[in-house]
């Protein structure tokens, strides 16, 4: 059966209607999936296996027979592992219905079908008793419910059910435990994504400077998690400010509580400096000893060569609701409040005991100056890069004259405000949304400039005369920047937006910028592969049905689609020159035929070709680009240095053909690369020679 999906094209900005097989969502969520991901965490499941051993070992000793209950089994690979440690029966639960049914051919491909029973259901919906779906308690619970927060997937009142009705008391519990840890530190880099910092303007007539409202210079920002590879920071991007300490632990083997609560701990400064950032992380004990432990500790702190490397759990940084400064030594209590799904903290000075004993549940925090519900946290790096605004502030200098109408065409942009200060006679911006009219209203009334700069809250295509007050726009700017950007092509609605408002250009109008290209490297990725790789067995057991159904939805469209990365978080070396392939001239418009390349790009260097990676550069005017991929390769090895405020796209190839000498690579890649200017989509191919 077909059904329709409605969605709004990122690129064209067209609402569609488009014919999709009822199996699309499900087809994307496995595609997207970590599943091949956890599959390659040779640590987490060996740790898993030793910790399920040890506890079938001690029910054993015990005289009890060995009923496990896996919640949230995916590949059954867990229940597994307890019936190959002799677990006398395990209840796997599973509520993907295409994954339970994947388990069940998995767990009957490895022989176990008599030993486990695959229960499609959410745990909560799970029944105990002669004519349940378990025929008693389990004394055994095995989950792998985390995420990089620990308590994002909804693990507290999942284990907080299985305890009251799935399982005995007193059970063995794999893992046993979870104990989250915390750093204070200070970084400007990260801080960057969190607060707009003033951008100074060297104008004719002196200096400006840009300031935030103070509405937002106040704002906590947004609740969620920033959940990152923190082993790609840097240690000269953050001073730390105090030891690792222990926030809290829970015993998964005893009952779980989800209800709201908070914790505290004292921490002393080991230097003074601003507090900005908690940094934070966890371990899982497998066994009540710890013997058996699984950490996600940064480099700083695990001292060992031998990283495990996973994307499924990173490490995650909080930013608290206001920069501090701190003096070494001090006496100071960090603060964690939670709620079922999600953690915040708060940093708070000692001051009298009956006060510091006080432990308040803060409430959440809201972001009301709406500039966190705009832009991504990205985003605000973004705004804060020194050198990009420079780029755009020398091309407006170059092509703004002193009767120049200027009209921005960006999600909530500064260019307005640079136009204005830069000398344009009169600036209009284009917002397609009310919260980034409410950011930039915001924005303007802190700098005194709701007089000087005129917004309009319209479609490009129904922009009027009377908007721009009868005037033609002679210079006509975007970064460009919208906020539904996924893809780095995505963008171009730009080019689709300045095609609807020709009309209202003056003849000899000047774009900035005036084209953009695409540009393409072929890669091979450190680890990232990992996430898109076949596993085949994993610790003996044969999962290459979970290969081939991640393999069937990867191959669902006609054509495979690439998908977005941050890569400066996932280290890759060049094997060929970047290369341009397409380029858009944004000076006319969108034309009604398709933009089509095709070519081959050599490869230089021996390794693995993992894939293609996919980035812009626009050209805002002579000689001066900003480029949202590569900044270079910074060395013979081929190892990439990456934009860090946007993702690049990725276009894993479906086989990766390895060599150790450049005699016996692929001598090269071809391409065939179609921009549909209808659709706005672009269609790729390659294939190693």
């Amino acid at each position: 059966m077909k059904t329709f999906c409605g969605r709004a094209n990122p690129t064209t900005g067209a609402m569609e209607w488009l014919e999709e097989d009822e199996n699309y969502d499900y087809h994307q969520e496995i595609a997207r999936s970590r599943y091949a991901d956890m599959l390659h965490d040779k640590d987490r499941n060996e740790k898993y296996y030793q910790g399920i051993r040890a506890a079938v070992s001690r029910v054993k000793e015990r005289g009890e027979k060995a009923i496990v209950l896996d919640i949230g089994t995916g590949t059954g690979l867990l229940s597994m592992m307890a019936a190959s440690a002799g677990a006398d029966f395990c209840y796997a639960v599973e509520v993907f219905k295409p994954m339970a049914n994947a388990a069940v051919k998995i767990v009957e491909k490895n022989g176990f079908h008599d030993k486990i029973k695959v229960i499609n259901k959410h745990s909560t919906e799970v029944t105990v008793g002669p004519d349940g779906d378990m025929q008693c308690r389990a004394n055994i619970l095995v989950t792998e419910l985390f995420d990089t927060e620990l308590i994002g997937e909804g693990a507290l009142p999942t284990y907080e059910h299985a305890h009251k009705y799935l399982v005995q008391e007193g059970c063995e519990a794999v893992p046993h435990r979870a104990t989250v840890y915390v750093q204070l530190v200070e970084s400007r880099r990260m801080w960057a994504w969190n607060k707009l910092f003033p951008v100074h303007v060297e104008a004719e007539d002196g200096e400006k400077i840009i300031v935030s409202p103070s509405e937002m210079e106040n704002c906590p920002g947004v609740p969620s998690v920033c959940d990152i590879q923190l082993n790609q920071m840097p240690s000269s991007d953050f001073t730390v400010l105090s030891d690792v300490v222990t926030m809290f632990s829970v015993d998964f083997s005893k009952p779980v509580r989800s209800a709201s609560t908070c914790y505290r701990v004292q921490l002393e400064p080991i230097k003074s400096g601003k507090a900005q950032i908690v940094l934070s992380w966890w371990d899982i004990d497998m066994d009540p000893s710890g013997m058996i432990n699984c950490t996600m500790a940064p480099y700083w702190v695990k001292h060992t060569s031998a990283f495990q490397w996973r994307d499924h759990w990173m490490q995650c940084v909080y930013f608290l609701p206001n920069e501090e400064p701190v003096l070494q030594g001090e006496k100071l209590y960090l603060i964690a409040s939670r709620d079922e799904y999600s953690l915040w903290y708060k940093l708070q000075k000692a001051r009298g005991e009956e006060e510091s004993k006080a432990d308040v549940l803060l409430e959440s925090p809201v972001c009301r100056c709406q500039a966190h519900l705009l832009w991504n946290r990205p985003r605000f790096g973004q705004l804060n890069d020194k050198n990009r605004t420079l780029q755009y502030i020398k091309s407006l200098t170059k092509v703004l004259k002193t009767d120049s109408v200027c009209l921005c065409i960006s999600d909530g942009s500064l260019l307005p405000v640079l136009a204005h200060y830069l000398g344009a006679k009169q600036v209009f911006t284009l917002e397609n949304s009310a919260v980034s009219c409410s950011v930039m209203e915001k924005f303007l009334k802190a700098n005194h400039l709701e007089d000087k700069i005129k917004i309009i809250e319209a479609r490009p295509e129904l922009l009027t005369s009377s908007h721009l007050e009868d005037k033609k726009i002679s210079v006509l700017v975007g970064e460009p920047f919208f906020t539904t950007s996924l893809l780095p092509w995505h963008n171009l609605y730009f080019w689709y937006a300045r095609t609807a408002v020709t009309g209202h250009l003056t003849s000899d109008v000047t774009i900035l910028p005036q084209s953009a290209s695409l540009h393409m490297m072929i890669v091979e990725f450190q680890d990232l592969w990992r996430i898109r790789s076949p596993c085949g067995t994993c610790e003996g057991f044969d999962v290459q049905t979970m290969d081939d159904m991640i393999n069937i939805s990867l191959n669902f469209r006609e054509s495979k689609e690439a998908e977005p990365h941050p890569l400066w978080e996932y280290p890759c070396k060049s094997l060929s020159d970047p290369q341009e392939v397409l380029t858009f001239d944004f000076r006319k418009t969108v034309p009604q035929h398709c933009l089509s390349t095709k070519g081959s790009v050599n490869l230089l260097r021996k390794g693995k070709s993992h894939g293609a990676v996919l980035w812009m550069e626009y050209y805002l005017a002579a000689d001066i680009s900003v480029s949202t991929g590569l900044v270079q390769i910074s060395n013979e090895k081929g190892n990439c240095e990456w934009n860090p405020h946007c993702k690049q796209a990725v276009y894993f190839f479906s086989s990766v053909i390895e060599s150790e000498t450049l005699s016996d690579l692929p001598s090269a890649v071809t391409y065939a690369i179609n921009f549909d200017t209808k659709t706005g989509e672009i269609a790729m191919d390659f294939k190693l020679l």
